[in-house]
């Protein structure tokens, strides 16, 4: 890619050398903040952190609350430069696509001149994920730092000329777009793969391998007919509860729904927003080839056979396997056949809170194949777990290449490293 003829020292860590013509100025003599009064019909807008300005009903989120008496809200207009004084280090920069209102946590800034917010908005999109926003914070936790219009308007930023900022702009608007909708499809590949991979894992076992094998109608609802020599049960057969405590310096194993039992990450954040007690010796102990079952969220699919020794939560269900192969009852339990199951018998007034008890969980039908079967299906779904999942993994390697190549991108080019004046641009719908 071209690069510009002269660089200078801006003398700014974040940014590097720049090109020789472009200028340095104080965010505060080029962009003024606005406090406009709410607009009868206003809506609610959301300065996200990766970098989207938009109607909050425009995104599926969760985890926000609406403000009853709306105190300090702002007017935002479709255009303003909106920065989120306490996400900024985090990237929620942007520019708003909508008339609405926000809460006083945003600085909604307009230019004092030829400054376009959108170029500037990939700027200090730029100084946040380089992490100099995060070394201006005072703040004591991350959260509760504040990068506030004083510290913002001092902050020095890059000037190209008026036309170089509007086709630095188109030049990203048209590449992202293209970078993006490889990333869809990607995306859409990697779903389309992922739900084939459970219809047929569902599929071998409920029918089994044979496509010419005689069948009979199983008496239950949505699994339908099943090989003629396959029996009907109930989990009652397989399982028998037990608690076994006082083990506390065992690992610590948890149940999720995408991966069944796993070693829990003691030092993740995103793992251990549920609390850990000191004293573990409540925790009850599960052996490799035994069953857990999280009973409050079983009806998401958090249960599965335990490849690991270790302990797991009080609130969890412990369960010796039984007359069963322990690898075919773990994908077999665990496939789209039988979830449906556990929330059909899990019971409460709200499905977070929903409970499945002991009786409820034996009660579970189950078919079951001779135990050859069993095992040739194991293979089986290993087999084509393995060719999957390795296109998966191509799949996710290309998409956070692309992701990364997007970000590489749009810091080269807002910050001079490559030279786009002379790029033409096509003129797509």
């Amino acid at each position: 890619m071209t690069k510009y003829p002269t660089y200078k020292d801006s003398g700014i860590e974040w940014l590097g050398q720049i090109p020789t013509h472009w200028e340095l100025l104080k965010a505060k003599y080029m962009f003024q903040k606005n406090k406009r009064e709410v607009q009868d019909g206003d809506k609610v807008i959301t300065c996200f952190r990766d970098g989207q300005v938009t109607l909050r009903e425009n995104r599926r989120t969760t985890g926000f609350t609406e403000s009853i008496t709306e105190i300090g809200y702002q007017g935002i207009r479709k255009g303003d430069l909106v920065i989120h004084q306490m996400d900024a280090f985090a990237g929620a920069i942007g520019v708003s696509d909508a008339d609405g209102k926000g809460t006083s946590v945003y600085h909604c800034c307009t230019p004092k001149g030829e400054y376009l917010t959108y170029y500037y908005a990939h700027v200090i999109r730029e100084m946040a994920l380089k992490g100099y926003i995060q070394s201006l914070y005072r703040g004591i936790r991350e959260r509760s730092s504040d990068f506030n219009y004083v510290t913002f308007g001092n902050c020095l930023l890059p000037v190209p000329t008026p036309s170089e900022q509007r086709q630095i702009v188109a030049y990203l608007d048209y590449k992202s777009n293209k970078i993006n909708e490889r990333i869809c499809q990607r995306e859409r590949e990697l779903q389309t793969l992922s739900e084939l991979k459970q219809a047929d894992i569902a599929a071998v076992v409920t029918r089994g391998l044979d496509p010419n094998v005689p069948m009979k109608e199983s008496g239950i609802e949505w699994i339908g007919q099943i090989p003629a020599h396959w029996e009907v049960t109930q989990l009652r057969k397989y399982l028998r509860l037990f608690s076994d405590k006082g083990h506390p310096d065992m690992d610590l194993l948890s149940v999720t729904r995408e991966q069944g039992v796993i070693v829990r990450d003691i030092t993740s954040k995103e793992e251990n927003h549920n609390f850990i007690p000191d004293d573990l010796s409540g925790y009850k102990l599960i052996q490799k080839g035994q069953f857990a079952i999280n009973k409050m969220k079983a009806w998401q699919g958090s249960y599965g056979v335990s490849k690991y020794k270790g302990i797991v939560s009080p609130a969890y269900y412990t369960c010796e396997l039984n007359n069963i192969d322990t690898e075919y009852f773990d994908v077999a339990i665990r496939s789209q056949a039988y979830i449906g199951f556990f929330t059909k018998y899990s019971k409460g007034i709200r499905s977070g809170q929903w409970d499945l008890s002991p009786d409820a969980l034996k009660s579970i039908p189950f078919v079951e194949p001779p135990i050859v079967e069993q095992r040739a299906i194991v293979s089986y779904i290993t087999e084509i777990s393995e060719k999957i999942d390795s296109y998966i993994t191509k799949l996710k390697e290309e998409i956070n290449y692309l992701q990364e190549y997007k970000q590489r991108l749009i810091s080269d080019v807002v910050t001079g490293k490559v030279d786009v004046r002379g790029v033409e641009i096509p003129n797509e719908e």
